[in-house]
């Protein structure tokens, strides 16, 4: 979720800065730059035969001994990479960048700790070539055939100055499934940013969520990353983010997705690998940025999406065919003050949006050294309603809805005369990025009469339920489940809930559960459709998935779980050969649409 990144250096347009993404475990304490990446593995065959099983796992040592071995192991890698680097600009760069994060500004809170944050299994990992895993429970049903993907943050760098959960590269982790067989694969998205300081040997973009809080920091950091520009170390213009937030499917295309820049194209080859085909403008017609969480209509093929920013238009919507060919921007300018924008959703006639009171925050962040992005009190919410076929925004609405802080959108449909959308409201925003831990996020069930202009709301539950996932095929229409992860706090998951989101009375609406138990945390569920083609299923009727964690034993699984039984009863259990970081959004690809890349 690097979600304003692009946005904020859009407005300083000099803050490009050196901060070294990295890692430590809690026993670790100063630690300089470490490069953790594998190199890749040699090219796979052009066609799709059954793919040759790959290499059998070992067992793995516990994440401490790991993080060791990995420190060690890569002492060698970090003394080339400074050789690699001894060009004089980048020597003097170096040294400032150093200055500023142990001097001027070092890492004080722990929301930008790297000791704190890149703790435990938030530790990054480095590349894992298609490796086979171990089914310890079960067997993998038919229709999970193709690749479960996930994306998250995994810095390639270790950090020497602050750096903030949202800042890491992304890394993409696939259980590729073929005929009762589970290989696992970890691969970064080989965006501009990774490339250059790849090559380069050090890390050279700025961290955004943690390299500006206050006056000092900015202006130091913005003034080294002018320089770096003014010597050529990286050009904005190819891009600066990082994918590391979601991927998505359509136009027969795979993407890897940050909100601060453009996607990046994807493949899955035969036996499992990630290769990265590029970032992808979609012929010249997107600029910028794209937010990470288009929404892609089931049965039209059509996917739409929006981008927003510093700078009006604050939000600008657009959509691409069935094809994959974007269409028209349609830049909404009712939206007045720059919103931290991260989700929306639509139904068939319609495009909803959350004008919330999280958003750029300079004055704070000047003056307090608080994060470029925060909280502002005396806004009062709105949701801005838009059809979802508008060629220009004469036809936009807004209403008002306080207290209504919604980050993610599950889902929405259309009503008599009414819109109805199910969504996490978040409580207490204010430290929605700084203590996590602290954040509470209620499922309501929001119906906008669009006669009336009345908005009411219904709690569908009061636990604290986040990164919540619906059948995809029920996507813009009325659906009746959701399956929600359970902040144990956030950011940590401790199980899955299955909701009956239709029930109209004010009762809690949990209808089954999954705790991963003590030690384990897990991350978004995903839900897969035992029979992809048959419209007459039960919306139900299939799988939920997810990565799980056992921080005791440092071992990760994938577990496959039946979404009809009251204890989500766990069906398949695959061990995995290294553990698999916390992460945010993942996919389900199936084999059809695997074949299309």
């Amino acid at each position: 979720m690097d979600a304003f990144s692009s946005s904020f250096l859009s407005t300083f347009p000099t803050q490009k800065i050196s901060i070294s993404p990295a890692i430590t475990s809690p026993k670790l304490s100063s630690i300089s730059a470490v490069r953790i990446e594998e190199r890749p593995t040699s090219q796979p065959p052009a066609s799709r035969p059954p793919p040759p099983p790959p290499p059998k796992s070992t067992p793995q040592p516990p994440l401490e001994a790991k993080t060791d071995r990995a420190l060690q192991n890569n002492a060698s890698t970090f003394t080339a990479a400074k050789q690699q680097s001894s060009a004089l600009p980048a020597v003097i760069f170096n040294a400032l960048d150093d200055f500023i994060n142990n001097f001027i500004d070092p890492p004080a809170k722990p929301s930008v700790d790297p000791r704190h944050v890149l703790s435990y299994n938030f530790a990054p990992v480095e590349e894992l070539p298609p490796t086979e895993c171990e089914i310890i429970q079960g067997s993998l049903p038919p229709c999970l055939d193709g690749a479960y993907i996930r994306n998250g943050p995994n810095p390639q760098y270790l950090p020497r100055g602050p750096y903030h959960l949202f800042d890491g590269d992304g890394m993409l982790h696939s259980v590729r499934i073929s005929g009762g067989r589970a290989v696992l694969c970890s691969r970064y998205v080989k965006t501009y940013k990774y490339t250059v300081e790849r090559d380069a040997g050090h890390p050279i973009l700025p961290n955004v969520f943690s390299g500006f809080n206050g006056l000092t920091a900015s202006a130091t950091r913005g003034a080294l990353s002018a320089a770096r520009v003014l010597t050529g170390q990286f050009n904005p213009a190819n891009g600066i983010g990082l994918a590391n937030t979601s991927l998505a499917f359509f136009g027969d295309r795979l993407y890897a997705l940050g909100e601060s820049d453009l996607p990046y194209s994807l493949r899955l080859t035969s036996n499992g690998d990630i290769e990265t085909l590029g970032r992808h403008d979609f012929d010249g017609k997107l600029s910028m940025s794209m937010t990470a969480h288009p929404k892609v209509d089931p049965e039209t093929g059509e996917a739409f999406a929006f981008r927003y920013g510093p700078i009006p238009p604050f939000l600008t919507y657009f959509r691409f065919d069935s094809n994959g060919v974007k269409q028209p921007d349609v830049p909404i300018f009712s939206m007045v003050t720059p919103s931290f924008l991260h989700d929306f959703a639509i139904t068939k006639k319609y495009a909803i949006f959350a004008d919330i009171q999280i958003g750029m925050n300079p004055i704070d962040m000047i003056t307090k050294g608080a994060s470029p992005v925060g909280l502002d009190p005396s806004k009062v919410p709105r949701i801005g309603v838009i059809p979802r076929y508008a060629k220009d925004e004469s036809e936009m609405r807004w209403f008002e809805v306080p207290g209504f802080n919604n980050v993610h959108a599950i889902n929405a449909w259309d009503e008599e005369d009414a819109i109805v959308m199910v969504a996490p409201n978040v409580l207490s925003a204010e430290h929605t990025m700084e203590r996590l831990e602290l954040v509470h996020s209620l499922v309501e069930k929001v119906r906008i009469d669009l006669k009336t202009g009345i908005v009411t709301r219904q709690p569908i539950s009061t636990r604290n339920l986040d990164f919540a996932v619906i059948n995809p095929a029920y996507m813009g229409k009325k659906n009746q489940y959701v399956y929600a992860a359970v902040g144990d706090p956030m950011p940590k998951i401790s199980g899955v809930v299955k909701l009956d989101v239709s029930n109209s009375e004010h009762k809690e609406s949990i209808v089954a559960s999954r705790m991963f138990g003590q030690g384990c945390y897990g991350g978004e569920p995903f839900f897969v459709a035992r029979e992809h083609e048959n419209p007459d299923a039960d919306e139900d009727d299939g799988y939920v998935v997810s990565y799980v964690h056992d921080e005791k034993a440092g071992e990760s699984k994938f577990l496959v779980m039946d979404a009809k039984s009251p204890q989500l009863d766990i069906v398949a259990a695959v061990r995995m050969p290294r553990r698999v970081p916390y992460g945010f959004h993942g996919l389900f690809v199936k084999e059809s649409d695997l074949n299309k890349l």
